[in-house]
């Protein structure tokens, strides 16, 4: 039975670059490229075309969409030839692909375990594809649709990729949260709330909390129902980002899902989000964690999936 330990630290290498990732900044059009002299390798995503300009916005003038579009479009028009590109980075070379790129364009088409991360914090949203097989992974990850950075690894070197996909940017300022680093409360009662005020209907909170007195917990115990009124509202006025994983098994025909892993960007930092049942109540436990935790909280579901 095939085991991916992302908690135990590997031994040390005996060379300096021994197990160091290998990465290749791509463009949307080299990375076309590459996959189709990969043997028409898929991607693990689909390229919708540009949207075409749209003859009305001469008279009725641009909307945001069609200017993102007409940005997307220019962007990639000015891309460079990508075979020029590939052939002067050496990364094709007499109509042969480096071996590096290729096999890791091999691995994201062929894997036995897939992980997709979508991540949204400052405005910014990037995508990554983790694919893994036979003890090696490759990845995918691009901010804009245009450029990516491929890259590979040994699965030993997987828990330092994670946490960079989820290290936030020096641009997003994080502040003191009234979010303990520790709650578990009714998944029902997270979710009345934050409807509260999407509904610009603050003062519906502690009501909604007299009525479920102590069943919000935190790292002492259960909190009082002026304490446990702030953490709510401070769940959803605090969110400014979150982060998804989605882990699959590839290994058969078609796609199995797995594992859903989630967190949530309050004021200070990342929190997981993890839903579970006791007493036959459906609750979420939410805890502060840092990036660098992202191979910790996602190996129990990649456990699961090589199962």
């Amino acid at each position: 039975m095939p085991t991916i330990d992302l908690t135990t630290a590997p031994p040390p290498p005996r060379h300096a670059l021994d197990g160091a990732p290998r990465r290749a900044g791509l463009t949307l059009a080299e990375l076309q490229l590459v996959a189709e002299l990969a043997g028409g390798a898929p991607l693990p995503f689909e390229v919708a075309p540009p949207t075409e300009a749209d003859p009305m916005e001469s008279r009725l003038g641009a909307t945001p969409t069609s200017a993102e579009s007409r940005v997307y479009r220019d962007a990639v028009a000015a891309l460079p030839d990508a075979a020029e590109s590939l052939v002067r980075r050496q990364l094709l070379v007499d109509g042969r692909l480096d071996e590096g790129v290729a096999g890791a364009i091999g691995l994201l088409a062929t894997p036995t375990l897939a992980l997709d991360i979508d991540v949204a914090a400052g405005g910014i949203q990037a995508k990554a594809w983790h694919r893994a097989s036979a003890g090696a992974v490759a990845s995918l990850a691009t901010v804009d649709g245009i450029v990516f950075e491929l890259a590979w690894f040994g699965v030993d070197g997987w828990p330092a990729e994670l946490g960079r996909v989820a290290a936030l940017s020096e641009d997003i300022e994080l502040r003191r949260s009234a979010v303990p680093s520790y709650v578990d409360l009714p998944f029902e009662l997270a979710d009345a709330a934050a409807e509260a005020r999407r509904s610009a209907r603050p003062d519906l909170v502690p009501v909604l909390v007299g009525r479920r007195s102590g069943s919000v917990v935190g790292p002492d115990g259960p909190l009082s129902d002026a304490d446990a009124a702030r953490v709510l509202s401070a769940l959803s006025s605090e969110a400014h980002g979150r982060l998804r994983a989605l882990v699959a098994d590839v290994s058969g025909e078609g796609l199995a899902a797995v594992g859903v892993v989630s967190w949530a960007l309050l004021g200070d930092g990342w929190y997981a989000l993890r839903p579970h049942r006791a007493t036959e109540e459906q609750r979420v436990e939410i805890r502060r964690v840092e990036p660098a935790d992202l191979a910790a909280v996602l190996a129990p579901v990649l456990a699961e999936a090589v199962r």
